[in-house]
């Protein structure tokens, strides 16, 4: 009895330490600390910069085994500003993202690849105006620790470039202007 007993408390314990190892953090969207961003040639002679204002997510990172690490955004498309009302309009219709057929945008990490220098790869699948296709980001790890009101959060930025034609999204902005570049830069709060 006394060693089905220590056999239990065991595995508990080895359960418990596998459990804290692993943290889970929301994106803080609430106070501005993440950023979905992009840019895109516009007919080849300059750069159109914006981004989405509205989105949300949370990711999990273990620093004793990063390739459990996971991440899910979903981005409101009709939130997308470039500055210019009219521009804006015209992202939101048939044109670009259909915001009233496609209303969101989602990113589903399939694997976390941690290299050298806090870099790292996280693939996944993307889900935009209607289409999922696998993507790839460039990952870099930011920091992480304790804030000043008693939490703990940890920081990543990612890029990645999006083939326009690959989400069905045909607008001809000349040659020069086929894909798209993202910059995500999150910074997620431990639950």
């Amino acid at each position: 009895m006394k060693q089905s007993f220590l056999a239990i408390l065991f595995a508990s314990l080895i359960i418990l330490s596998f459990n804290l190892s692993a943290a889970d953090y929301q994106l803080d969207t609430k106070d501005a600390h993440a950023f979905i961003q992009f840019k895109i040639k516009h007919l080849g002679y300059s750069w159109l910069v914006g981004r989405f204002n509205k989105f949300d997510g949370n990711f999990s990172y273990d620093e004793k085994n990063p390739a459990a690490s996971k991440a899910a955004i979903t981005i409101d498309m009709a939130s997308v500003d470039s500055n210019h009302a009219e521009r804006d309009k015209h992202l939101r219709g048939k044109d670009f993202f259909e915001v009233n057929k496609y209303p969101q945008a989602k990113f589903i990490s399939t694997s976390f690849t941690e290299g050298e220098n806090g870099q790292a790869i996280l693939q996944g699948e993307l889900t935009l105006h209607g289409v999922t296709k696998k993507v790839s980001l460039m990952v870099d790890h930011i920091g992480n620790g304790a804030d000043p009101w008693g939490g703990y959060r940890r920081g990543f930025s990612a890029t990645t470039k999006l083939s326009l034609k690959d989400y069905n999204i045909n607008f001809n902005l000349g040659p020069e202007s086929k894909e798209v570049e993202l910059f995500i830069s999150v910074e997620g709060i431990k639950k």
